[in-house]
This record gives C-alpha cells, structure tokens and sequence, in this order.
C-alpha cells in the first residue's frame, strides 16, 4: 500500500488540548512503565505482519510492460506518537521499530517519515534518525495549540530545527510526505500544524478536542473523504491506500479511528485483515470516502445516517459530522459484524485436524 501509518507509542511531553486521542500525554513512574512495555512487547509482532513487500502501484503511471498494468514504487511508513523523541519511548521503542524496518525491508527503499512536535529535537537525534533510515523528518507543532507556538513564537524555533536540518544535508519539501517516487536519496523535512489552511483545521471531533469543544466541523466535512481518512484504505494494491495502527497492534482505517479496530497486527496479518473486508458494503463505503453509506445494506439509509451524525458537544452546541454517525453506526450495528469477521479469520488460521 501506499502508506502505514504507525503510532508507535503513547508517551508524550504534553497534553495538547486539540489532541484527538487522550492517552497522548505524559506519563510517570508505573504508568509510563506500562504504556511503554505494551508497545515494547508488541512491535516485533506488529511488524511482523506487514506485507512483505511494502509496495504500490502508481495509477497516475501506466506501463504495460509492468505486472499489474502500473509502475510498483515503494510504500511509505508515516512514524509518530504521542512524541516519538520522548524517553523512554526513543530508545525502547522508537530506534529499534526504525531498525526492525531497515532490517525487514532491506533494498526495498522504502521512504520513512517521522512526525514530531520539533522541540525536543538535537543534532545528535537527526544523525541517530538518518543513520536509521529517516527520509523525512515532519515537525507537527507549528500551531497556536501547541503551548509555546503560538503566532510568531514559532518562527524562531522553525529557523533554528531549518538550520539543523540543512547542516545534516536535508532540503526543505513543502508537503507533509516526500513527494511519490522520489528517489533523490535525499532526506526531506517540512512544518504544518493544525492551521485554517491544514487539512485538520476544522479540528477531528475526538479526544481532547472533541471534551475542549474545539471541532468547527459541519455535516460538509467530511475527514473519511480525504487523506487519513477511510479513503481508498482497502485499495492496498494502489496509490492512496493508508491504514492506521496502534502502539498495541489494533488497524484502524483512518487516523481519526473507527469506533473499533478491524483488526490487530499481534494476531493476525494486514492484508489478511484488508482482504477479509474487501467486497463488505460498509467497508467498501469507507473505501469510498462515503462513511453515509456504510449502512445501506443494515438498514440505516442515507437520511438515518445523518440523523444519526446530530449531537450536542460537551459545551452545549448543536453539532453535526459524518464522524459522530460512523461512531454511532459501529456502536449500534457494525460491532458485532466485526468481531464475526475477526473470529472467521481466527478459525481459518487455525490448524486442521486430522481424523484417522
């Protein structure tokens, strides 16, 4: 597929209050310990089960001479946290994910971005994520949610990671990813944050932001219909397909995240997981960017769907976002068909017994 997603821990240094998942925070003593430990335990396994071969084919690249029709360029892995550069989580976690991947993929040149906050980053850290395999080094905290970035302020801090990044041989891209079929061999870095102009301006309805009232999202927004969003997630064979996993091994569709993951990579393989979806209406609608249609087929048609989408926030406003319907659609019907699905694949896995 053209992009995975992974979040490879919880930990973090602040506690943003447009954050849309609220265990991004920091953690102390025996519960950093844990938060910690469960990524730690799970990431061989998690890489374990992605495709061997992290690859996609371009569709705005025909070759007829090519198998599939299309050129094959390598996929691209999208790292981030919580704060992949906090500690513990760097050197337990973060470095040997980033080496597991090297070792997995060697050859394949796959890009490897990683999306940090930008301030706990030292010259040392962009040699030790170089010498890793990093292609491109995403700062995420250039916005006025994240204390100490606000308007101006952030000008100096973006000058100085520049400088850094320059003198380690980095160019500035202007995209949040490196630019499909790059092969420049050089590494990129670039700045966004939740701005007017982002894509998450309008603020997901989760997490912190949704308990701070801060989404200004309308029943017009629709997240599943865009990058990280449900968007061409089960297309794993082509350009745009992206799915989303947790520190504990759980897939998601989108980066906001489904109500429930579809599956998780500690049991069970990706495209094990995509391919048991495949051809299902209501992940097929999600596969379309058209999460109102998920349940045509479970008797929740269009208009239900968006009567579903209506709620009150935490501060009393009148609300309304596909998001809220998608969360109620799992919640009331799309569940259990999950678990099914799960247990389906569980049982084909398992070995067969044999009768004298």
């Amino acid at each position: 597929m053209e992009s995975i997603y992974y979040v490879v821990s919880w930990a973090c240094h602040r506690k943003c209050k447009h954050c849309y998942e609220t265990k991004f925070r920091p953690y102390v003593r025996d519960e950093l310990e844990a938060v910690i430990s469960e990524a730690e335990a799970a990431f061989p396994q998690i890489i374990e089960n992605l495709p061997e071969r992290h690859t996609f084919l371009d569709l705005e690249a025909p070759d007829p001479t090519a198998p599939g029709g299309f050129v094959e360029r390598p996929g691209r892995f999208i790292l981030s946290g919580g704060e992949v550069l906090v500690e513990p989580a760097r050197e337990r976690i973060f470095y040997p994910v980033l080496e597991r991947l090297q070792e997995r993929y060697r050859g394949q040149g796959n890009p490897v971005v990683i999306q940090t906050t930008g301030d706990l980053v030292t010259e040392q850290i962009v040699d030790d994520l170089l010498e890793r395999g990093v292609t491109m080094i995403s700062v995420a905290g250039m916005d006025d949610f994240h204390v100490g970035m606000e308007g101006d302020k952030r000008i100096p801090v973006k000058e100085k990671l520049t400088r850094m990044f320059e003198a380690a041989g980095m160019q500035k891209e202007g995209r949040q990813t490196p630019v499909r079929g790059d092969d420049t061999g050089t590494a990129n870095f670039g700045f966004f944050g939740a701005t007017e102009e982002a894509w998450i301006g309008k603020i997901w309805p989760r997490g912190r932001a949704w308990e701070n009232d801060l989404s200004r999202a309308t029943i017009t927004d629709n997240f599943c219909n865009a990058w990280s969003g449900g968007l061409n997630f089960l297309n794993h064979r082509y350009a745009g397909s992206e799915v989303s996993i947790e520190p504990n091994g759980d897939v998601y569709p989108c980066c906001l995240k489904t109500k429930c993951p579809v599956g998780n990579l500690k049991e069970e393989p990706l495209l094990e997981i995509l391919e048991s979806l495949e051809g299902h209406p209501a992940f097929e609608a999600i596969s379309m960017g058209h999460p109102e249609r998920m349940g045509l087929a479970f008797g929740w048609d269009v208009a239900k769907f968006y009567d579903q989408s209506s709620t009150k926030t935490p501060g009393g406003r009148d609300y309304q976002n596909l998001c809220i319907g998608c969360d109620r659609f799992h919640e009331q019907v799309l569940g259990p068909v999950i678990q099914d699905l799960r247990e389906k694949r569980r049982a084909a896995r398992a070995p067969k017994v044999r009768i004298a």
